[in-house]
């Protein structure tokens, strides 16, 4: 199986020990401690899992810049989002001042429990023009209307750096107990099904007919054993749908269209970021590290609005040492609906075109199902759109 990022095995940050964690949690309740936001918690839950593997905690300043602008840690590995813990003003108590270890409480949860405690290696301020470089190099803008910048730029100025010892998995093991997996149990699945080539395929979405298509022509092109569907269960924008429902009608689609043991249903707690290319090489990061040797990167990925290009997200992979991932990128091309050819093809791979296709999104999707109208088969499957209808009837009424 593929090695993970930068190490020979995983580093997942949970406490698996009952007894060590009992204890840890109990130190966690006395300890100074900070209400965190739900881009850290789900950084917190990444580290847990693995899926974060080498990394041991949020970075300070210095690290997180050399993130934003050249993609390495501190050590030369290459890394391309900063994995930054920022707090308001209010949380710097002085007990939190003069401590050196503090409980990271979940703002997720009911009550906020603590899901972390963090030994603290500083404590810095950001200026406004550092703030702003961060935001600029991983959102590729500063625009406040993009979906992904408030949410890093209105947590506070206070970043605490430093490694972290997890407790829970925040609400998603509870939420999620048959879709949630960590990097480690999905490499104990891989191994157990006996796959070698496995293709991983991102989505916050419900996976339309033109998603399965994409999945299956690169499970084909690839050889692939099996097809690793990777779904995000954490924060979307408003107006996308909601992980229960996507979760539902994903389980549906492969059920009843793919060969039984060729796709392992799955996903992961983090909060979407929307930062397109930097996204995506995120995405392959953590693919890698729960055990896939290729991943899926469509048109427009990890997008929002017009902020990327469709294919800016493929591109940049072009733009990386060679050795900065193991993972191979299986790169989609435009996916639609051919009349003449009575299916779902690649455009690159068909030789039609024009008014012969109709194309499938999960922007017409949406659209299509926020009007009340039925999907037509051409975008979604019966058994697909029938659970996507009965959600969006029961919020309009």
């Amino acid at each position: 199986m593929i090695k993970p990022h930068g190490a020979e095995t995983l580093n997942p940050l949970y406490v698996s020990d009952d007894a060590q964690r009992a204890e840890l949690t109990k130190e966690a309740e006395q300890l100074p401690s900070v209400l965190i936001s739900s881009g850290a918690a789900a950084s917190a839950v990444m580290l847990a899992s693995g899926y974060f593997t080498p990394l041991t905690g949020y970075m300070n300043i210095a690290e997180a810049t050399s993130v934003a602008t050249d993609m390495k840690l501190s050590n030369g590995l290459f890394w391309p989002v900063p994995v930054m813990n920022i707090v308001s003003s209010e949380q710097l108590t002085d007990a939190v001042k003069n401590a050196d270890r503090i409980a990271l409480r979940d703002p997720n949860v009911d009550g906020n429990p603590p899901l972390a405690v963090m030994k603290v290696s500083a404590i810095e301020t950001l200026s406004t023009e550092q703030k702003q470089l961060l935001i600029e190099k991983t959102f590729g803008t500063t625009d406040p209307e993009h979906p992904g910048v408030p949410a890093f730029d209105n947590v506070g100025d206070n970043v605490l750096s430093g490694p972290i010892e997890v407790l829970n998995y925040s609400y998603f093991r509870e939420d999620f107990p048959d879709t949630f997996r960590t990097a480690v149990e999905i490499r104990e699945d891989i191994a157990a099904r006996g796959w070698d080539t496995v293709v991983a395929f991102q989505t916050r979405n419900p996976m339309h007919r033109a998603h399965e298509e994409l999945c299956k022509i690169a499970q084909r092109e690839v050889n692939a054993d099996g097809v690793l569907i990777h779904m995000l269960l954490g924060k979307l924008k408003p107006g996308d749908i909601p992980a229960a429902v996507r979760d539902a009608s994903i389980r549906a689609m492969v059920q009843h269209y793919f060969p039984e043991n060729t796709v392992s249903i799955t996903g992961y707690g983090f909060d979407m970021l929307y930062a397109g290319p930097r996204e995506a090489l995120l995405h392959a990061v953590f693919r890698q590290n729960c055990g896939a040797s290729h991943f899926i990167v469509g048109r427009d990925h990890a997008g929002a609005g017009d902020y990327y290009g469709a294919f800016e997200a493929q591109e940049v992979f072009d733009t990386i040492p060679e050795d900065a991932l193991e993972i191979g990128i299986f790169r989609g091309d435009f996916t639609v609906w051919c009349k003449k050819c009575n299916e779902i093809v690649m455009m690159r791979d068909c030789p039609h075109g024009g008014d012969d296709y109709f194309n499938v999104s999960g922007t017409r999707q949406r659209e299509i199902l926020a009007a009340g109208e039925p999907l037509p088969p051409e975008i979604a499957r019966p058994e697909v759109a029938e659970i996507l209808m009965a959600y969006y009837q029961s919020e309009a009424n």
